[in-house]
């Protein structure tokens, strides 16, 4: 007998000397790293193939309760304990159920009845027993189900769907983050240059650490908040955590469309006496409401929905707006149908008929869960909006028109609305010109940046305020601003209430700059502030000392910059090898600046910066997001 069977024997006296020689051989036939050790996302197969009736779950249950030494990778002593765990678990129930867990969950996560307690699986922390969390089994299988559909036949992951949506699998599959990636990229098509991921069947954790850098840092620049979750929350497959970040990826794809100046035809949904600037206010689930009841209304029905859970239950609503959306496809027969889940599979019938059976079952009907019937609502609107064009003489066109001049400060609007949703500011920045007009953002904004420097007992904070109200607001705004040697010459706190664009953009430019400031002076050694002729100076210096290629810049206004290679050359002056010479383009056309310049923003992702700029604004030589570039990377090298 060997040595290692006689140990284990008597470290697992559940398991017979013969089934530890099953196990070593069967273990020893695997494909293991060059350290012996077997990926965890393999693992439900390899102890399959000792004991075939194995479920994935329970297995990946005893897994949790075993010490790993290396994340993600599970090696000899540690299979055989998972199989000696199962063993017990078959004398004593199921070997991932903790004892009490279910009241303690409920406890934690408020759940009162033992119908939404049965649809969610308890995880309780190995490490601390009282802390639980829960997943939500109905929302696992449907986002699971839209990943096999968004990636299937992907050219790096292919061979990887489909993931069975009924077990905990896609939390092993999404630790490498790859898949995570491409999900981020069908939401939002190009925020990451795949180039810069590391693929492959075998990834050492530290190439896993870089693909979640990039996808923490690319859901940031997307407008996903990832507050307290890191690279290592990924890799560790924290469920509760992934799954939070799987929903936010796949509702920002599909709120992508629900935009008025992509649609202007949602002009139609703006209510009697009501302005475009509220109608912008509203956030896409409550214009999905409003395209919801416009519909209904328009086939004369005597419902309407203020939520996706209790109004649509019973599915009387759904058929309804499906008969008006599609007519030729849908009916309302399933009005005639008492039994409720039979109903809700007759909606679902004409909604497969239009091809948009998808997120929602007959049970997540009738139970009402908020977030599939809101995707489900969704989908619909970007398949069928059914909103007619607008006609050139029907309404007054010129808060569109504004809107639509507005559109120019898109792309730095963006960013800054990115800038402040990464600070937690409440509520969620979406249309930047809007959002701030009370102040209230902006002085949390402040607070952030500078703790402690508002007085909150001055700011009206009782929302809806009053006009007069917000620009007492904005007009503390003005004043702290200058406090801080802002340059608000001939700014107003009415401009930012009355939404002036290229006024808020200042402001909010400044305390963004402020904050990178701010951020490298703590770095620095000396603790000065840091000049924009600091930054100037460090990268050229990095990309000196390298042996780059690119000449020194003298600003950030640079025309040289616009080729994305002197940034390219910055990255690899700051991690050697980063970049692979053999995909940057000379970046002497438009196309190839721009595959540089979306290249060094993926770079940059993947060694840890904050990013919020776009490839154009590189090609265009945006000097502000520039700035911003080059202060973040100088942060993570500090």
């Amino acid at each position: 007998m060997s040595s290692d069977i006689q140990r284990l024997s008597k470290k697992h006296p559940i398991l017979k000397p013969w089934d530890i020689e099953t196990i070593v051989n069967t273990f020893n036939s695997l494909e293991l790293d060059a350290n012996r050790g077997l990926d965890q996302r393999h693992l439900a197969t390899s102890v399959q193939k000792i004991e075939p009736e194995r479920q994935y779950d329970d297995i990946r249950a005893a897994l949790k309760k075993v010490e790993v030494s290396r994340n993600g990778m599970v090696e000899l002593d540690e299979f055989v304990e998972v199989i000696a765990i199962l063993r017990e678990g078959d004398k004593g129930g199921r070997p991932g159920a903790a004892a009490g867990a279910a009241p303690k969950a409920r406890a934690f996560e408020g759940i009162t009845s033992e119908r939404a307690y049965e649809r969610r699986t308890i995880l309780q922390s190995r490490q601390n027993a009282s802390s639980a969390h829960t997943i939500n089994e109905d929302e696992r299988e449907e986002f699971t189900n839209h990943i096999n559909f968004a990636l299937d036949g992907d050219k790096d992951i292919g061979y990887r769907l489909p993931i069975d949506p009924h077990t905990m699998q896609i939390f092993d599959e999404a630790r490498d983050g790859l898949i995570l990636s491409k999900l981020i990229n069908y939401s939002t098509p190009e925020t990451i240059d795949e180039r810069v991921l590391n693929r492959g069947r075998k990834l050492s954790p530290f190439q896993v650490t870089e693909n979640n850098n990039v996808v923490i840092n690319s859901a940031k620049a997307i407008g996903c908040s990832v507050v307290n979750i890191g690279s290592q929350d990924l890799a560790e497959g924290r469920e509760h955590l992934l799954l939070g970040l799987i929903w936010q990826i796949i509702k920002i794809g599909l709120f992508a469309n629900i935009d008025i100046k992509l649609h202007p035809e949602l002009y139609r949904l703006l209510q009697d006496g009501e302005t475009l600037d509220d109608f912008l206010k509203l956030p896409a689930d409550a214009i999905l409401l409003r395209w919801f009841n416009y519909h209904l209304a328009a086939a004369g029905w005597h419902r309407r929905v203020s939520n996706f859970s209790g109004d649509i239950k019973d599915s009387e609503n759904y058929t309804v707006l499906l008969s008006q959306l599609v007519p030729s496809q849908c009916n309302r027969d399933a009005l005639h149908e008492r039994d409720l889940m039979e109903r809700a599979e007759m909606v679902l019938q004409s909604a497969d008929r239009i091809g948009c059976r998808r997120y929602v079952s007959p049970k997540t009907i009738v139970n009402g869960n908020p977030k599939l019937n809101l995707a489900f609502v969704a989908h619909l609107f970007n398949t069928h909006p059914c909103l007619a064009p607008l006609e050139e003489d029907e309404t007054d066109h010129a808060e569109l028109d504004e809107l639509l001049f507005r559109s120019q400060y898109d792309r730095e609007a963006r960013a800054f609305a990115l800038w402040l949703n990464s600070l937690n500011v409440d509520p969620f920045v979406n249309y930047l010109f809007e959002d701030l007009k009370n102040g209230l953002v902006l002085l949390q904004a402040f607070d952030k940046i500078f703790p402690g420097s508002v007085n909150w007992k001055k700011a009206n904070t009782r929302t809806p305020l009053m006009r007069f109200k917000e620009i007492e607001n904005t007009n503390m705004v003005v004043d702290m601003g200058k406090a801080h040697r802002f340059s608000l010459v001939g700014i107003q706190g009415a401009d930012i209430t009355d939404g002036v664009p290229t006024l808020v953009l200042a402001i909010v430019w400044q305390l963004m700059r402020a904050n990178i400031i701010q951020t490298l002076g703590s770095l620095s050694a000396h603790g000065r502030e840091i000049t924009d002729a600091d930054m100037v100076k460090w990268a050229n210096n990095v990309v000196a000392t390298s042996g780059g290629q690119s000449p020194p810049i003298r600003s950030f206004s640079d025309p040289a910059l616009a080729s994305g290679r002197y940034l390219l050359d910055v990255l690899n002056g700051m991690k050697h090898g980063i970049v692979d010479p053999q995909l940057v383009t000379a970046g002497h056309t438009e196309d190839d600046m721009k595959m540089n310049a979306k290249y060094a923003i993926s770079i940059a992702r993947k060694l840890g910066a904050t990013i919020f700029l776009l490839p154009e604004d590189i090609v265009e030589v945006k000097p502000k997001m520039i700035l911003t570039f080059i202060g973040s990377l100088m942060a993570i090298q500090h």
